[in-house]
């Protein structure tokens, strides 16, 4: 079974290995982010499997703007966000 979208050019998920090797770290450093919510994953029974969109992301946002980019505030930026749009019904 591939992992690819019909007319796409990659995956469209990695498994925690090949996102922990693309991101030059340890898979063990990938699934503890993963499972204290600092990194964003999907998780299927007892597998994740990565977005590869959010790793793509990543690199985009690092060389955008040449710093280090904290993965554990972007999640936390992101469920903040969700969290305001729900309680205000998604009106400012």
């Amino acid at each position: 079974m591939s992992t690819t979208l019909p007319n796409a050019g990659g995956p469209a998920f990695y498994t925690v290995r090949e996102a922990a090797a693309i991101l030059r770290c340890n898979k063990n450093t990938l699934y503890r982010a993963i499972h204290e919510g600092a990194f964003p994953a999907v998780q299927i029974r007892t597998r994740f499997v990565v977005p590869a969109a959010a790793v793509e992301r990543l690199a985009e946002q690092a060389i955008e703007t040449g710093t280090c980019v904290d993965v554990a505030q972007m999640t936390a930026e992101r469920r903040t966000s969700r969290e305001v749009l729900r309680t205000t019904g998604g009106a400012w």
